[in-house]
């Protein structure tokens, strides 16, 4: 998976490329996470994600509990239907911002 982080209008945005599973899920908790001490709002693109496993999910979840602990804001955008089907499954999508 790849993760292109930037900034715009104080907001960080994380686009992310491929899949997000066991090995990869590490990698976005370290930039996820520390990134709501540069902004109050992060927005994650998944237009380029194809697959999230139990250990994505479970990133995100760090990710929106983080975001609603400092009252910041987390939203996903462009997510295929296939990861919608894994957020609703899930229960995850009546959690997450999902635009």
């Amino acid at each position: 998976m790849n993760i292109k982080k930037t900034k715009e209008d104080g907001k960080i945005i994380f686009r992310l490329d491929g899949r997000l599973d066991t090995i990869t899920a590490p990698e976005l908790q370290d930039v996820l996470i520390p990134a709501f001490d540069e902004s109050q709002e992060i927005i994650l693109d998944f237009s380029e994600l194809m697959y999230v496993s139990s250990a994505g999910l479970r990133v995100i979840l760090m990710g929106q509990k983080e975001a609603k602990k400092r009252d910041y804001s987390m939203t996903l955008c462009n997510v295929s239907s296939e990861v919608m089907e894994v957020f609703e499954m899930t229960g995850f999508a009546d959690m997450l911002t999902i635009a």
